[in-house]
């Protein structure tokens, strides 16, 4: 099946997002919490916060409450998306968020009209074909500002062909935990390589490194999952 370069092809209706993703990836709300404690851990506090691939706002609803004095950028490639974030910070103050219209990564560059101190991409650009997730690194480099850092968490591609097939059983083994069925389960994880195009841990530094970022790590790990930041 071809890429979808321009939309998230989550099969989740934006209702009940929040809920069918934490019983479908493991520790997925500490994603947005370890991103928000490692953004408290640099030099500076952000003035400018861009959140591409933002879907329901979860994060940005969070890290607000510990930002004061932080502007909020959100984009998701879903307009349906982008409304359920739109309601769910409704009650913030216009100057502190700012919603872009619906667009993938990798075409933001001419719609931001201000360098970022922060960007992230929370399990969004995983979507994207090999070339459209260049690009969309790139463009995150580009509009940050310099010093500014890039977190990214995407679901990642074990090192072997047994190592997939432990990862898939160990991550299936999650799912049925949770409550899916096994129907539910198979049909997820017959995605992978598929709807949702992981690569290595090696190959997300190496993407990173090849970009320009001139520090590049990773700082968080479980199942088939990761966390990797590179500061400009």
């Amino acid at each position: 099946m071809t890429p979808k370069s321009d939309q998230n092809t989550t099969p989740h209706l934006p209702e009940d997002y929040d809920v069918q993703v934490s019983n479908t990836i493991p520790y997925y709300s500490s994603f947005h919490q370890e991103t928000i404690n490692l953004i408290k851990s640099l030099p500076f506090r952000p003035k400018v916060w861009l959140d591409t691939g933002c879907g329901t706002g979860s994060l940005v609803k969070k890290a607000i409450l510990e930002f004061p004095d932080t502007k909020f950028i959100l984009l998701d490639p879903s307009e349906s998306m982008l409304q359920q974030a739109l309601e769910k910070l409704s009650v913030f103050m216009p100057e502190r968020v700012e919603f872009l219209k619906p667009c993938p990564t990798q075409k933001l560059s001419c719609m931001l009209k201000e360098k970022a101190d922060v960007i992230t991409a929370i399990q969004c650009h995983h979507y994207l074909c090999s070339e459209d997730r260049i690009k969309a690194t790139k463009v995150c480099y580009d509009i940050l500002d310099d010093d500014g850092i890039y977190i990214t968490f995407e679901n990642i591609r074990p090192l072997t062909k047994k190592g997939i097939l432990i990862g898939k059983q160990y991550w299936a083994n999650f799912q049925l935990s949770m409550g899916k069925s096994q129907e539910e389960v198979d049909k997820h994880l017959a995605r992978f390589g598929v709807e949702y195009f992981p690569i290595t841990i090696e190959d997300h530094l190496k993407l990173l490194k090849e970009t320009g970022f001139k520090n590049v790590e990773l700082f968080w790990c479980s199942y088939m999952q990761a966390g990797f930041y590179g500061i400009k």
